[in-house]
């Protein structure tokens, strides 16, 4: 699911949206009846055809997502997967692939070989930080999940994203550094907590910023980080959406306007 041009970041997981759960067990029924290879015990990916085949960067994108597996295990242990692979034009343009988590157990990366960034994601770290931020949501998916309010959203994306930068030491993603001062458009508390317009939050559909809701949450998280003295892999997928939003609770001024309830609850 993207933005309808390919040219934007795939809302690569939503919180117990309808329909994706049947989705997921329809997928997951069909590869347990149609074997394929196994990279690691807990790893299994799946090499779609019907969009055309990948076969030629094959042996290079398994040797990615097996690093990364080794990568994630050094700070959590890595779930049970099961990883689909394909080609689609649907990608994110400045990089040539996208991402989408399906549920605990799920997730999907695409690739589109005639963009011009797509041999490059292969080689310098893209595919691994990608593959990294997708097991994040499935983490999250079996935890708290992804959630359904805008505050919830935020906070999952950015903890996807410094999760990332934990594991490999990266500065932001474009879509993490889109806004300058994403701050400046921090909704109140009604808006966080309500539900909401994943496209126009995260890209720019209507009135707000392309990228908008991932560089808001990307800088929220990090805010949060900056505060705790420690954070183990436990705690970065875990963590209630609540809790690091009150952190803004700790200036009395912005409690006042944005979190009165929060800071009450959360706020020692």
């Amino acid at each position: 699911m993207g933005s309808g041009t390919g040219s934007g970041k795939v809302a690569d997981a939503r919180g117990a949206v309808g329909g994706l759960d049947a989705f997921s067990g329809i997928i997951q029924n069909h590869m347990a009846s149609h074997g394929e290879a196994n990279i690691m015990n807990d790893w299994t990916r799946h090499y779609l055809q019907a969009a055309g085949s990948l076969e030629k960067w094959r042996p290079l994108i398994d040797a990615e997502i097996e690093a990364t597996h080794r990568v994630v295990a050094d700070l959590i242990p890595p779930p049970c997967l099961d990883i689909l692979v394909q080609r689609s034009t649907f990608v994110i343009r400045e990089i040539g692939m996208v991402g989408r988590a399906w549920g605990p157990n799920l997730f999907s990366i695409a690739f589109d070989p005639n963009n011009a960034n797509f041999e490059c994601c292969l080689t310098d770290g893209t595919l691994r930080r990608q593959v990294a931020h997708e097991v994040h949501h499935c983490l999250r998916f079996a935890g708290p999940g992804y959630g359904r309010t805008l505050g919830e959203a935020l906070v999952s994306e950015g903890l996807a994203g410094q999760f990332v930068a934990r594991l490999f030491n990266n500065p932001p993603e474009p879509w993490e550094c889109a806004i300058r001062t994403p701050m400046q458009f921090l909704p109140d508390q009604a808006t966080l907590t309500a539900t909401y317009d994943h496209n126009r939050w995260f890209f720019g559909t209507h009135d707000l910023p392309h990228w908008l809701g991932y560089s808001l949450g990307f800088e929220l998280v990090g805010r949060w980080l900056n505060q705790q003295s420690a954070v183990d892999g436990a705690l970065l997928v875990n963590v209630p959406a609540a809790k690091v939003l009150a952190t803004y609770c700790a200036d009395p001024r912005v409690a006042e306007k944005h979190y009165p309830h929060l800071r009450q609850t959360w706020i020692d």
